[in-house]
């Protein structure tokens, strides 16, 4: 629901383009929201940077996807939960 309306039937018909977009929500190593703040960007496993600012104690992603939850912790690394689906450039 949180993509623009045919985004998810045409990742669906396209295996390697879901994967893009997968792998841009990830990062390597553990990143810890501490670390994030001190950032202005990140590289995804995806291979495309994604943009960080911090305001007032807010993160936000690509300018449009905030970060609800930090610190998450999870048997393969670190979470942080963020209330939107960022897309690579160029999706």
């Amino acid at each position: 629901a949180a993509l623009p309306e045919g985004t998810l039937d045409d990742l669906l018909a396209d295996p390697d383009a879901l994967a893009d977009v997968l792998t841009y929500h990830v990062v390597s190593g553990d990143v810890k929201a501490a670390d994030v703040v001190e950032l202005t960007s990140a590289t995804s496993v995806q291979g495309e940077d994604i943009a960080i600012d911090v305001t007032d104690g807010v993160v936000t992603l690509n300018e449009s996807a905030t970060v609800t939850a930090t610190d998450v912790e999870a048997s393969n690394g670190t979470i942080h939960v963020i209330d939107a689906v960022i897309l690579p450039p160029g999706s």
